[in-house]
């Protein structure tokens, strides 16, 4: 297993939407295994695949430092069939690091999906899960979570985004 590079926004990888798979094969068993450990080191509760240059639909779960009825979650080719109530939180993410902000997001979510060996599961989640699994599958759609945020408020974050990055490649 191996530690990968976390990709950064604003890098064109998560930005696109992810292929699904098709194979689950060595290879596939090895970016999870990879993934899992990347999560783990960063420390994140979630990683998807393009977060770390593949662009594939898989990510990895893992809320059990906060939520001790959870454990680790792959899931591959996941959708989510069914959102109710809503849950305003805080939210970061490893590819934008040092930044955290104010997400909406459905309270209760049910996902449907493969497991690493490619067996159907569905799982019904609420709270940090949810959060989790919503964040994830976002990134795995091209989405990152300063697009689920206000014009304004995105428009400020890209501003001093460019300002702080610009300044410390001086």
């Amino acid at each position: 297993m191996a530690v990968l590079r976390i990709t950064k926004y604003p890098e064109e990888v998560l930005k696109k939407k992810t292929e699904p798979v098709c194979e689950f094969d060595a290879g596939l068993q090895k970016l999870i295994d990879d993934m899992i450990e990347t999560m783990y080191a960063a420390p994140g509760v979630g990683l998807a695949a393009n977060q770390v240059g593949v662009s594939k639909q898989v990510t990895v779960i893992d809320v059990s430092s906060r939520d001790e009825k959870s454990s680790l979650i792959v899931l591959v080719n996941p959708a989510i069939v069914h959102k109710e109530g809503e849950d305003t939180s805080e939210e970061g993410c490893l590819s934008i690091p040092e930044y955290t902000t104010i997400v909406k997001r459905a309270e209760k979510v049910r996902v449907t999906g493969l497991d690493r060996n490619g067996t159907r599961i569905e799982i019904e989640a609420e709270g940090l899960l949810a959060r989790a699994l919503q964040h994830e599958i976002d990134h795995l759609n091209g989405f990152l979570l300063i697009d689920r945020i206000g014009r304004i408020k995105r428009e400020f974050f890209r501003k001093r985004y460019a300002r702080e990055h610009t300044v410390s490649k001086e």
